[in-house]
């Protein structure tokens, strides 16, 4: 037997084959564009998924035979993308991004509606779906008279591998129209939105069944049984099934291109006025809670951009230890921020230069400003009652030994990494499709990778870095009054 697993990102589609003890046979990635058409727009067409997922599962099936014995998939996706569906199933505009703020007004309203903080238990924030949908209703009312259905991107794909418009828990509840507690649509939040219970998709947990491959796939892709599609995860969610955060107490950091911080939680205790959010986790009676800065190793693929250089060559002469909080200020607000403080139009800036500033002056101000974002999210979870002992790291930023050190020492926790080996969305969708197909346990499937030595806080610098991340916060009152 062997599983699947479909990691839908915002840049690129990764697919991983597992065996049937959940162990990578191989995977398969194709890439794909995001079109910016105005200032705060994010799109993509959906046909460049299906594209990319037919690619990769070819390169799959001629590289391993374990192909043939496919038995479940999974699909983890980019959460809150609203892609509209006429009747016939079309795809009726270009699906808008998480990192799309044009509805920031729109989401400002449906923020401020009645009961929609308490049934939601989130703020609702620009990337989040209902407000494109508002969005689409204000700008355009002719797409919107035709849209049928609404899914999300991995719902997409699930629409494409069971012809069922079927979504996850964890994916629907980053829209705004899910009552997070209760694991169902809110017959009031879609009413704030203007939008109905018969435009969405049939909802499942992540790890229950959510149908059947097609037989034209089936025969198309050369499999002769039966094949069951788990009802995936968002892509955060999947996340923390590859690596085994399912529990109070277990908790990661992701450095990619927004920073995340997430915490598993075993019950539904949420506290929009933190600007963390608080979605269902991909398996029954547990959630999660995560703080998201939207650009983390952005900010440094940035500075790279600008300068010339690569990140690699930016950080290197840094070492791998802090040795304190430098003199230049940076503020990561490329794309505006979410946690803590859901402000879409907020910029970046730096402060603190002068005629001696380097390269290197900037780049740690980078990093620096990166960690404390991150720390914003820590203790905001700290708030919500989340008690992390210590977090697994992922995500490209995680090659910098000086900034996950950086991070160790402001939020004051140990940082672990995983000892090689797959741990990402794509494994955690692949778990979910054999939980799926087989029934099995979810808490016997979604173990712990193997962990490397701790990255520990420098704690002679714990002080300084307190003091700096004040400084820090207390900027960005300031900043947002001179934008």
């Amino acid at each position: 037997m062997s599983y699947l697993g479909i990691d839908l990102g915002t840049s690129g589609l990764r697919a991983l084959l597992v065996d049937g003890e959940g162990r990578p046979v191989g995977s398969a990635e194709r890439s794909y564009s995001v079109s910016h058409p105005h200032a705060g727009w994010a799109e993509q067409d959906p046909a460049a998924w299906i594209e990319a997922l037919e690619g990769a599962v070819a390169d799959l099936s001629a590289a391993h035979s374990e192909f043939a014995e496919l038995r479940g998939i999974g699909v983890a996706g980019h959460m809150h993308g609203a892609t509209l569906l006429d009747a016939d199933d079309q795809v009726l505009r270009p699906c808008i991004l998480w990192n799309d703020t044009r509805s920031h007004e729109e989401a400002a309203r449906l923020d401020n509606a009645p009961d929609v903080r308490a049934l939601s238990g989130n703020i609702v924030f620009p990337g989040f779906t209902a407000p494109k949908l508002a969005w689409v209703e204000a700008h355009e009312p002719d797409l919107f008279a035709r849209t049928a259905k609404v899914l999300l991107p991995a719902a997409y794909l699930n629409l494409y591998l069971t012809g069922e418009h079927v979504c996850d828990m964890s994916d629907a509840a980053g829209t705004a129209w899910l009552d997070t507690g209760a694991r169902d649509w809110s017959d009031r939040l879609l009413e704030a939105g203007h939008m109905r219970r018969d435009q969405m998709p049939r909802l499942v947990e992540g790890c229950a069944a959510a149908g059947r491959l097609r037989d034209d796939l089936r025969g198309r892709w050369g499999l002769s049984q039966p094949v069951t599609v788990a009802g995936g995860a968002g892509d955060n969610a999947a996340a923390a099934c590859g690596i085994g955060a399912r529990a109070e107490g277990d908790g990661f950091v992701s450095l990619g291109t927004s920073g995340v911080l997430l915490a598993a939680r075993d019950g539904y205790a949420p506290a929009p006025e933190t600007a963390v959010h608080t979605f269902c986790h991909a398996v029954p009676g547990r959630w999660y809670q995560m703080g998201v800065m939207l650009s983390a190793t952005d900010s440094l693929n940035w500075l790279a951009r600008i300068t010339g250089a690569s990140p690699a060559e930016l950080t290197a002469p840094l070492g791998d230890t802090p040795a304190g909080p430098g003199r230049v200020r940076f503020l990561p607000y490329l794309s505006g921020e979410r946690t803590p403080h859901n402000d879409a139009a907020i910029r970046g800036s730096f402060t603190g230069l002068g005629q001696d500033t380097t390269r290197g002056d900037m780049t740690r101000a980078v990093l620096e400003g990166v960690a404390f974002g991150l720390a914003d999210s820590f203790f905001a979870l700290r708030e919500t009652g989340a008690e992390l002992e210590r977090l697994i790291a992922i995500g490209g930023g995680t090659r910098s030994a000086y900034w996950l050190r950086l991070i160790a020492t402001i939020t004051g926790v140990p940082l672990h990494l995983p000892e090689g080996g797959e741990f990402g969305a794509a494994l955690g969708a692949a778990r979910l499709g054999l939980i799926a197909d087989t029934g099995a346990n979810p808490d016997d499937i979604l173990s712990k990778p193997e962990l490397g030595a701790a990255v520990e806080p420098v704690s002679e610098l714990r002080d300084a870095y307190a003091e700096a991340h004040v400084r820090f916060r207390e900027a960005y009152p300031a900043i947002r009054a001179a934008q």
